[in-house]
């Protein structure tokens, strides 16, 4: 999981993360991820409007948010 967001952070991009919580709740939210280290990394958390600090092994999925096309061919 930590090779996928570095390349989240050096490609700059917006990602939806599901996560686990210490209650066993799990969780969504939209991050742009700031730093990456060993066991965690910063990312802006935009449910929160603010940076916050998160736990590399407590997610469950990553998945970069793509602007749709709005081209018609």
């Amino acid at each position: 999981m930590r090779v996928e967001l570095i390349k989240s952070m050096e490609w700059n991009h917006v990602s939806d993360m599901i996560s686990a919580a210490k209650d066993d709740a799990i969780g969504k939210r939209s991050i742009k991820i700031l730093q990456v280290g060993d066991v965690s990394f910063r990312a802006n958390c935009y449910s929160r409007k603010s940076d916050r600090i998160f736990k590399i092994d407590t997610i469950l999925a990553l998945v970069p948010v793509t602007p749709r096309e709005r081209i018609v061919v």
